[in-house]
Order: structure tokens, then C-alpha cells, then sequence
């Protein structure tokens, strides 16, 4: 009885120890098969067309060459509960393992029982995955910064996949920081017409991006990108005028221009209607503070609808709007006003742009014939008396200099310099000499000096004596005092064979333009503090021209004013107290009331300097 009792009892316990087993073996196996259909689960989430993206960020090395040997172990998914949260969330690819991925693999290992069978299961999940990557590539999966390889394969094949930067992750282990990084996407169930044309922005800007050899794109061009996505809004436009200088305007009408002379209007046609209008009224003269000079009407159009129609063709070359008088007439102010800025206005056009003249002065232009005509081959139009609306694809308004009697080749176009304009002016008049007599190469020919003698104020006493001086020291002087009867271009000729020029300063010494390259120019400068004067309008020009250059400023007993104040007047006295005073004065006396007469001893050294500059 008791033997069958405990026969009984050790079969009771072996059932009860193989029940235990066997139900053990049925919990993990239970585990398991949960465990994959929940990673099953995860990955058919993660590829839905709008609820879970999947952004894989980069871990510093080329994923794709150990794709095949990855151990699907190594990464897990995260689940986001799509249906409790508005918004759409992005998984993060490759997070770090949870506890409890790590129980999962550790009953997997339990499981399995051997390794070659645990292999075939890691490969038939990695085939998975491959698949899986697939489909998600065709429901708008956005992958964050591809590999070199990736990219390579997306510029061949011409893939327009959707991209999102990321560029933060830390380098502290080899290991990438793997986070769920929110990312909102435009609801294209809602608004599929706003959803396209985010996409289409994007896409432009990621070709931007692979124009400039991946670089991240410069924000002045992602603005010129967004300014072309918004075209049905008014893009504000550059100013038409420059009216930032004191001294004169400039105006670049570059597109659809029309002009009406008679009623001193230049417009801007633009493209497109509801364009922001511009207007300026500009003096088209180099000192607009001057008096008497017309204005002429600058503006842009709101729209193509608004413009005239021309009155005949369209013309193939610009126009220069421009306005005489001022200060014309004056044989300075006409090269300093009117011939210098015009050059450096038109020049760059090699002749084909045609003159808008208002206030026009023929008897003025015909001084100056060869010169306009070097500078346009089209007919002057008088601006004022003209009736048509002619139309231009570029009308430039206005002129000026930034340097008096000389150009500023920073600020010029084509930086053009004043030795440039003096070469213009030499072929214009056929002028041959380039070079002065060099007393070294020819020992028995004279030098030859011009002496300008002025029939006004500032002329010189002494004339005479200053000749003699002159022979004396071996130059072949010849004086000459300029009349308006004597034919312009005979007159250039005439200076371009003299290799030196003196005289007081004044109008004359604008001569000095037709002087070979390396002359001497030799200004006389009457007395009254006038230095800068002399220097501004002929001293700093003759540099530009590439001139040798002297000033000779008399004293006190050189000039005819002593004779007429004495030598404890103020005029004499103290010129810079004249100066602060009352500028009306210098005018009158120092400029225009005044003559020298030159101290024979004390310039003589003068003329030794420039007998020095032609060795």
C-alpha cells in the first residue's frame, strides 16, 4: 500500500515537473510570436501614406556597403499612437534598444536552439526590411541625409524624393544619437494645391542646393526663389534714379523705355500690371543747383496697359537724356560740364546710343562736332520740340563727374581714365604727337614753350621780360592769346606742338588737354590764398592726364593789387579772413580784379624745372 502510494506520488510530481515545462515552453513561445507580429506591426506603421515618416539619420559611415551584414537586432522601431496626437510624428530608424528588444532577443536565442537556424531567420527579416524600405520610397518616405552613394544614385536617376536636412548629431562615440524627431508635413487631404506647391518650393531649393556643390543654400538665393514662386505679388523694384550726390542725378531706365520730348517725360514700361510706380523730376545736367535748367519727369508705369504706343519702330540702341546751358559758353566749365561727364557716360556704347538734347544750342554743339559725332553715329533730337513717343530697351537721364576738369576711374564705367579721354580727344583731331622734344635724343632742337596770354583780368604785365627769359634759357617761345574766330581742331594742332605751357590760372589752361603725354604744364596762381583753386581745377587733372606738372603762386609784390590797397589792407593783409568773410570778394578781387607781374628772379628757377622734365 504504501510502495503504490509512493508510485503514485513520484509520477504525480514528473507529470506536474513535464506540465511545468511544457507550459513554460508555451508562454515564451506565445512571447515570441507576439513579439514578431509586433514588430510586424511597427513596420507596416511606419510605411502608412500620412500617419508615420521614417527619417534615418546618418552615423558617419556608408550604411549601404554593410547593409547586408547589419544584424536586424541591432535596431528596433518605437511606436507612436497616431490617432491620440493632431499632429504626424516621425520615427527615428535605428533608435537605441529598449529593455525590451533586449528580452525579445534573448528568447529568440532561447528559442531558436541553434545558430544556423537563428541566421535564416535574421536574413528573412532583413529581406523584409529591404522591402519594406522599398515601399516606404513609394509612399513619400523622407530620408535625411543620404550617403555618398544614395546621392550619387539619386543625381544619375533623377530622384525628386523629398529631402529635410538635419545636421545635428553629436561625435562623441562611434555609435549615432538616435532620437523621435517631430517633423510637420503639409496636409495634402486638406489643401492639396498649398501641399504641391510647398513640394515644388522644395525641389527648387534642393536643386539650388546641388548647384552649389551641396552647400547649404545661400538665403539671398532662397529669397530670389521664393520671389519666383510668388508671382501673381508686385516684387518691389531697385530705384530708378541715384540722386545720393549733391552734384548731380543719374537715372537708368534699363527694359521697356519711351520717351515724349515735348513733354519732358522718359517712362518704364513694366511686364506686368500692379507694379509698384516710381517718379523723379531730375535736372539732366551736371550741377542741377544751377538755376534755368528744365526738368524732365522720370517714372515707371503701374502696367503695360498704361503705355503709349510708340510712334515708329523700336529702336535697337539706348538714349542719353541730356541738358545744356549752365555754365556752357565757358571754355572750362564746357569740357568739366558737359564733354567729360558725357564721355564717361556713353563711351562704353562704342557709338551706338543717340543724345535727347533739351535746352538745345546748336551754335554750341557745332563748336564741338567731331567730338559728338565720335561719341554717337545716330542725329542729335531736340528734346523739347519732339512730339513722338520713341521707344528704347534702355534710356539713360542725366550726366556728371566726380572729379572737376577729370575722371574718377573707381566710379567710372570701364574705368575709364582721364589719359583715356585725352586719347579720344587726340584721335578725334588727329593729333600725332605723343611724345614732348627730349633734350637728350635731339641737343640742337629747342624746346618749344607756349605762353597763354589773357586779354582780360589776371593777364601778365610783364610779357616781354618773360619772353626774354625764356630764350635766354633756350626755349622757342611763342605767346598766344586764343580768339573765338580761330577753327577749334586748328587750334588743337596748335597746342599738341608746343612741349611746355604757362600761363595764370583761368579758362586757358584747359589747353593743356591737347599736350603731348609727358608736356609741362606750368600754372601761375595769383595771389589770394587760391592754392586749392589751382590745385582742383588744372593741378590734380594735369597729374590725371599724365602731365608734368608746376604751380608758381606769386607774392604780394607780384600782384597789381598792393599798388591799389597797400600792404596793411586786409586784402593783402590777411586773404583767408577775405576768404571767410564773403566769398563775393575773392571773386571780385583775386579772380577779377588782379594782374601779376612776374618777378623775373624769382621764376627763372621754374623754367630751369621744366627744361629738367624733357631731359
Amino acid at each position: 500500500m504504501k510502495g503504490s502510494r509512493s508510485n503514485t506520488r513520484t509520477s504525480s510530481r514528473s507529470y506536474l515537473g513535464y506540465g511545468l515545462i511544457l507550459g513554460a515552453f508555451l508562454i515564451l513561445l506565445t512571447y515570441f510570436t507576439l513579439s514578431n507580429q509586433f514588430v510586424s506591426y511597427t513596420s507596416k506603421v511606419a510605411t502608412g501614406n500620412d500617419a508615420l515618416r521614417v527619417i534615418q539619420i546618418p552615423s558617419g559611415k556608408d550604411d549601404s556597403l554593410e547593409e547586408k551584414q547589419r544584424n536586424p537586432k541591432d535596431e528596433s522601431f518605437e511606436t507612436v499612437n497616431t490617432f491620440e496626437e493632431p499632429e504626424p510624428e516621425v520615427v527615428v530608424k535605428g533608435q537605441e534598444k529598449s529593455e525590451q528588444d533586449e528580452s525579445i532577443d534573448h528568447n529568440k536565442t532561447i528559442l531558436l536552439g541553434n545558430e544556423s537556424e537563428q541566421e535564416k531567420i535574421e536574413k528573412t527579416e532583413q529581406t523584409n526590411e529591404i522591402k519594406n524600405r522599398e515601399d516606404t520610397q513609394n509612399r513619400d518616405v523622407i530620408e535625411v541625409q543620404p550617403t555618398e552613394k544614395e546621392r550619387k544614385q539619386e543625381t544619375e536617376n533623377g530622384d525628386e524624393t523629398q529631402k529635410i536636412n538635419v545636421t545635428e548629431y553629436k561625435e562623441e562615440t562611434q555609435s549615432p544619437i538616435r532620437d523621435v524627431i517631430k517633423v510637420e508635413l503639409p496636409d495634402n487631404s486638406k489643401n492639396p494645391e498649398e501641399w504641391q506647391q510647398n513640394m515644388e518650393k522644395e525641389k527648387l531649393k534642393k536643386g539650388l542646393n546641388q548647384f552649389n556643390n551641396g552647400e547649404q543654400t545661400d538665403q539671398h538665393q532662397v529669397k530670389q526663389f521664393d520671389g519666383f514662386l510668388n508671382l501673381g505679388q508686385p516684387q518691389p523694384s531697385k530705384p530708378l534714379c541715384d540722386q545720393s550726390d549733391g552734384k548731380f542725378d543719374l537715372c537708368d531706365l534699363n527694359g521697356d523705355a519711351r520717351t515724349i520730348g515735348s513733354a519732358s517725360v522718359v517712362l518704364l514700361i513694366p511686364q506686368h500690371n500692379n507694379t509698384p510706380t516710381q517718379e523723379y523730376k531730375i535736372k539732366p545736367y551736371s550741377r542741377k543747383y544751377l538755376d534755368g535748367i528744365k526738368p524732365v519727369t522720370v517714372k515707371s508705369l503701374e502696367g503695360p496697359t498704361d503705355a503709349p504706343q510708340c510712334s515708329g519702330m523700336i529702336n535697337k540702341y539706348p538714349a542719353l537724356v541730356i541738358a545744356l546751358g549752365g555754365l556752357s559758353g565757358n571754355y572750362w566749365h564746357d569740357f568739366t560740364d558737359i564733354l567729360i561727364p558725357l564721355y564717361i557716360r556713353i563711351r562704353q556704347f562704342n557709338g551706338e546710343v543717340q543724345l535727347l538734347v533739351t535746352n538745345n544750342q546748336p551754335w554750341w554743339i557745332s563748336k564741338y562736332e567731331k567730338i559728338f559725332k565720335a561719341l554717337s553715329r545716330y542725329d542729335i533730337i531736340n528734346f523739347d520740340q519732339d512730339y513722338e513717343v520713341r521707344c528704347y530697351p534702355r534710356v539713360l537721364v542725366s550726366y556728371g563727374s566726380y572729379k572737376e576738369f577729370s575722371i574718377d576711374p573707381s566710379r567710372a564705367p570701364n574705368k575709364y581714365t582721364m589719359v583715356d579721354f585725352t586719347k579720344f580727344l587726340h584721335r578725334v583731331y588727329h593729333l600725332e604727337r605723343e611724345f614732348p622734344t627730349k633734350l637728350g635724343k635731339n641737343p640742337g632742337k629747342k624746346p618749344r614753350l607756349m605762353i597763354i596770354s589773357r586779354g582780360g583780368s589776371r593777364k601778365f604785365v610783364n610779357m616781354p621780360e618773360i619772353v626774354q627769359l625764356g630764350e635766354k634759357l633756350g626755349f622757342e617761345v611763342t605767346v598766344i592769346d586764343p580768339k573765338p574766330d580761330i577753327g577749334f581742331a586748328d587750334f588743337a594742332r596748335t597746342v599738341n606742338s608746343f612741349d611746355v605751357m604757362l600761363g595764370v590760372h583761368g579758362a586757358g589752361l584747359t589747353n593743356c588737354l591737347f599736350l603731348p603725354p609727358n608736356a609741362v604744364l606750368i600754372q601761375v596762381v595769383p595771389y589770394g590764398k587760391i592754392e586749392h583753386l589751382a590745385k582742383l581745377d588744372f593741378g590734380d587733372p594735369a597729374v590725371d592726364m599724365n602731365l608734368n606738372y608746376i604751380e608758381y603762386s606769386i607774392t604780394a609784390e607780384e600782384s597789381t593789387l598792393l599798388d591799389k590797397f597797400g600792404k596793411d589792407h586786409e586784402m593783402i593783409r590777411d586773404p583767408l579772413a577775405i576768404h571767410q568773410r564773403d566769398w563775393g570778394l575773392v571773386a571780385e578781387w583775386y579772380l577779377g580784379k588782379q594782374d601779376i607781374k612776374l618777378d623775373i628772379n624769382r621764376f627763372e628757377p621754374i623754367l630751369w624745372q621744366a627744361l629738367g622734365f624733357l631731359q
